[in-house]
């Protein structure tokens, strides 16, 4: 194992294949082993994550008798951390060496999810073990996402960012989308509780995993930092993130593209129960085919930003999924017309995110200094999914007064603000990832166009 803090990371590792950059996420795997690893260790804790996200909710429900009240806790729960911790986390992330951070949440989620099994098998289960556990899960999964999301610049080089952030939004959508059907079989066959298990085993593999790589980050280490007060760090990470025109462009667009979104999500399944009497195969169906889209979509994200720039890409995936909405509320009888409404509408709600996401992401990657980058992204992580308890409270307020296919449209009309907002900045012009701006620099108001 390399070097802890203090040392000078390695450069990225690579194989001796050739120098040629590539735009193939399977290249950019083969290439460099230390994000490999990194990329197989969050594809084994995705795919246990994807079991728990059926798997606890039933144990709530079916092993706990859980009413709705405390159903809505155990949601709220999962985003509490976020609220809470999302700015302090890109300054404490700083503070320790990216690998080590990754490796401690795996195991510490390992832990906490195999209490759920044996607390159910021992009789003791109760619902507030199921929202410590959610809590506490969510805090390990903010600090690995901030510190996932930072490391990658460390493990590829600046121009294999695109095809490596295509490679980890592939793998979240084949996952997730596989996951969950394996959760319900794994429920079927072993109960709720234990299917936890599950879970609790990837994270303890996706731990070993990344343990084995070589370079420990962060980037840059450095002494002053460490002896500066936490919200002189957290305020260096949020000034970073509006003074640069292209990053508080996506950053505002993605929140607000969040926002809207989370409107529609929340009563996404009671319109297609409610207002369209689909049956659940049928609900399923649909839900699957967002899913597909979303792989379908990063398949094709890194060509298509290499066609018209990260810029054009990131305008066009918020507008095809701002406009699902309008899609969604204009299904009605007879039923075949309905599903394919609704199959067009959920093409556009998983190939639209892909195109945004992950420029986005490369974007504040390749645009901010490694020693703000995690803050960086603690900020965006902190505005982006804070919005969304709020979200889904607009979404039941809206649904209440004004019904279920107009709350739909208002969520893509927020989602629609965050496009114009894109729309009217640089992005619009940006046809290939400016160069990154240097020391304090990159905190000024200056843009490459």
């Amino acid at each position: 194992m390399a070097a802890d803090e203090g040392e000078t990371p390695a450069p990225p590792e690579k194989t001796d294949d050739g120098d040629r950059p590539s735009s193939r996420p399977r290249s950019v795997l083969r290439r460099y082993p230390d994000f490999r690893r990194l990329f197989v260790g969050n594809c084994t804790s995705l795919l246990g994550s994807s079991v728990t996200m059926v798997a606890l909710p039933l144990t709530a429900v079916v092993h706990l008798n859980a009413s709705p009240a405390q159903m809505g806790l155990l949601g709220a729960a999962a985003l509490l951390p976020h609220l809470v911790l999302g700015l302090p986390a890109g300054a404490w992330v700083d503070r320790m060496p990216y690998r080590r951070i990754l490796v401690l949440a795996d195991l510490a989620q390992a832990l906490l999810l195999g209490s759920v099994p044996v607390a159910a098998v021992l009789g003791v289960l109760q619902i507030w073990h199921l929202y410590v556990v959610m809590v506490l899960t969510g805090v390990c999964g903010l600090f690995e996402a901030v510190t996932a999301q930072s490391f990658t610049p460390v493990l590829v080089p600046r121009e294999q960012l695109l095809p490596a952030n295509s490679a980890l939004m592939l793998s979240n959508a084949t996952v997730t989308t596989t996951g969950s059907a394996l959760g319900g079989v794994l429920v079927s066959l072993l109960t709720a509780p234990i299917a936890i298990v599950v879970d609790a085993v990837s994270f303890l593999l996706a731990g070993l995993c990344k343990a084995r790589i070589r370079t420990p980050g962060p980037a840059v280490v450095s002494t002053e930092r460490h002896q500066r007060h936490l919200w002189a760090d957290i305020l260096d990470g949020v000034r970073a993130v509006f003074a640069h025109r292209i990053i508080r462009a996506t950053t505002l667009a993605a929140t607000l593209g969040a926002l809207g979104g989370q409107i529609q999500n929340v009563i996404l399944v009671l319109y297609l129960v409610k207002d369209l009497n689909l049956s659940p195969a049928l609900i399923g169906a649909v839900i699957a085919i967002g899913g597909v889209a979303g792989i379908l979509g990063a398949l094709v994200v890194a060509p298509i930003t290499q066609r018209i720039g990260p810029g054009r890409s990131f305008i066009t995936g918020m507008f095809l999924a701002a406009i699902a909405g309008p899609v969604l509320a204009a299904a009605g009888s007879p039923l075949p017309l309905t599903l394919t409404v609704l199959a067009a509408a959920q093409v556009l709600r998983g190939v639209g995110p892909s195109l945004y996401s992950v420029n986005q992401q490369t974007l504040r990657q390749a645009l901010i200094i490694p020693t703000l980058l995690s803050r960086v992204n603690a900020t965006w992580r902190f505005l982006v999914y804070g919005t969304q308890p709020l979200g889904a409270l607009i979404s039941g307020l809206l649904g209440s007064l004004l019904g279920l296919r107009a709350t739909l449209v208002i969520g893509s009309g927020v989602m629609l603000l965050g496009t114009a907002i894109a729309y009217a900045s640089p992005l619009r012009s940006l046809r290939e990832l400016p160069a990154q701006e240097r020391g304090n620099k990159s905190t000024s108001s200056r843009c490459p166009r």
